[in-house]
């Protein structure tokens, strides 16, 4: 009898555990892996913020691996970020499956060739309607193995760089009023997701107030975004399939109900 082997998984951390967090949910590992887990499969952690890598021999080892967000730039130079871009190199040329949340999807166009700057119209916060199936954009695979798939879905968003040009080869597959690369996919390995489908709008409040805290944003535009936050609910339910469905392959149908216009 044939017995399956475990799936196992990488999230490669781009940013410090906060004290909310930590206290709320005991890290950002808990809060990925809730969202993308699944049972009987086996997550590892390592803090390339703080500079821990797998092991490059170890890397065959991997269904797929994930890429954080982080309060750092993608386009910067430090040491760490120099060395992901390396690591995302490899992946893409094994054709292992990355998902990169935010500033891992900004990393992953950096890495491969595109290009990732602040964004034109400043801060990004909020819940945001992306737009993913358009009459001028052709059906991505990814799409053809969700099933029905619905023209928009709303996602917690907090940013304020943007990809500007995708890599060669990469299709961009979501857009948004304010961002024109909301998502963008190579092949059916590499997908990359500007918003948080990790996140709950708790976590979303309490990172604005640690950035009205350190001067990021003022108390006035905070304000305005939670009064919004109040009016609508993200379509966590179907992010997180979507993101399984591309991390594990898995054909199902989603048919959780999503915001159409």
């Amino acid at each position: 009898m044939k017995i399956e082997q475990e799936k196992r998984y990488a999230l490669l951390l781009a940013a410090k555990d906060s004290d909310y967090v930590t206290k709320m949910y005991n890290g950002y590992f808990n809060v990925f892996v809730q969202a993308f887990g699944e049972e009987g499969e086996s997550w590892d952690l390592f803090r390339v913020v703080e500079g821990e890598f797998p092991d490059m021999e170890d890397l065959d080892k991997y269904d797929g691996f994930v890429v954080s967000g982080s309060p750092y730039d993608a386009y910067g130079n430090d040491l760490w970020i120099l060395r992901l871009c390396f690591l995302l190199q490899t992946l893409h040329a094994m054709h292992k499956k990355v998902l990169g949340i935010c500033f891992g999807h900004q990393v992953i166009c950096r890495a491969l060739g595109g290009r990732v700057a602040k964004a034109g119209g400043g801060w990004d916060v909020g819940i945001r309607k992306v737009i993913m199936v358009d009459d001028d954009m052709p059906r991505p695979k990814l799409f053809d193995r969700l099933g029905e798939t619905p023209p928009s879905a709303l996602i917690i968003e907090c940013h304020q760089d943007e990809v500007w040009q995708v890599p060669v080869g990469a299709e961009v597959i979501g857009f948004s009023e304010k961002t024109g690369v909301e998502m963008f996919c190579v092949g059916d390995h590499i997908l990359g997701i500007q918003g948080h489908p990790e996140y709950g709008k708790d976590i979303l409040y309490n990172l604005m107030d640690r950035l009205v805290s350190s001067d990021c944003i003022n108390g006035c535009f905070a304000d305005d975004v939670k009064a919004s936050l109040e009016e609508a609910e993200p379509d966590n339910q179907f992010w997180e399939k979507l993101c399984k469905t591309f991390l594990k392959g898995n054909n199902n149908e989603i048919c959780c109900a999503v915001k159409v216009d």
